[in-house]
């Protein structure tokens, strides 16, 4: 199986067979330029080998743990949790944070979710066979603009949404009423990559981030950590968010060690030259007491 190529490279490419580990995944990719979150990212595919390695050390004693992904795209970083538990016990076909063992909730905005996340999700999924080891992966519309207190965690196809809302783009879609339980707070770890390249996504991203883990703590006594994954194009717009995060929000942020990376990508046969993702960063996120 061909290793995966860094993500500038094939941004062309309709249908990607994407090579993680001993797994494959075919995903549906779109860079159309109507959004950005229809291709993969560069981002993404470090934050997926991190993951890989360190996943255990975010979890809390909830079986199976819970994770939220906010600007899932394509879907990758969802997988890899889904598929990482998984692949210890089963064969190499699984897939890679819901394999882990991780109950995993997908979000994006609307566009993203029908364009090519709910698609992938679904087509993925069929490569894995029954196992009680595995988690879940389940997606939905989360637009960060939209004020936490208009949140609505029962809704099964948008948190940002009502349940009567008139979503004609979601017609197509599985509407999952049977399950009596969604997934929702408390989470043990939120995942964000490539999902801030304009100042106007800082404050909506953060107030997000704070929301999710003031209402996590609120239910589990924890704060979830939070593993934010940027590229650093534009070094004045990150380390504006990073001053936002620690001043106005109240986070701690640390960032993951540039070789502790770079052995997580050699661990996942990553051969990639320096240059390649030179640029890509991720920082570790977690609320303090709330002022």
């Amino acid at each position: 199986m061909a290793l995966a190529q860094p993500a500038h490279f094939t941004k062309h490419v309709p249908l990607l067979s994407y090579g993680f580990l001993s797994a494959a995944f075919h995903l549906t990719q779109r860079a159309d330029g109507v959004h950005n979150g229809t291709a993969l990212w560069l981002g993404g595919q470090v934050l997926a080998h991190y993951l890989a390695q360190y996943h255990p050390r975010f979890k809390s004693s909830r079986t199976p743990p819970r994770a939220i992904e906010l600007g899932s795209g394509i879907g990758l970083t969802a997988y890899v949790n889904l598929s990482l538990l998984f692949k210890k016990a089963h064969t190499a076909r699984s897939l890679a944070l819901s394999s882990l063992g991780w109950d995993v909730l997908a979000t994006d905005v609307e566009h993203v979710v029908n364009a090519v996340l709910d698609q992938n999700i679904k087509a993925n999924l069929s490569a894995l066979s029954e196992s009680p080891d595995s988690g879940k992966i389940e997606i939905r519309e989360l637009d960060w603009t939209v004020l936490p207190e208009s949140w609505n965690w029962e809704n099964p196809t948008s948190v940002t949404s009502s349940p009567s809302a008139d979503h004609t783009e979601t017609e197509g879609r599985e509407h999952p009423e049977q399950e009596q339980v969604q997934l929702q707070p408390p989470f043990d770890l939120i995942i964000t990559a490539d999902t801030v390249y304009e100042v106007g996504l800082v404050v909506p991203l953060l107030r997000t981030l704070h929301a999710l883990s003031v209402s996590s703590h609120a239910l589990s006594q924890r704060y979830p950590f939070i593993l934010l994954c940027i590229e650093r194009r534009d070094p004045a717009l990150l380390d504006h968010l990073l001053s936002e995060a620690r001043n106005t929000w109240n986070f701690s942020a640390d960032r993951v060690p540039r070789p502790k990376l770079a052995k997580c990508m050699e661990r996942g046969g990553l051969n990639w030259e320096r240059g390649e993702w030179d640029g890509i960063e991720i920082w570790r996120l977690r609320l303090g007491k709330v002022r």
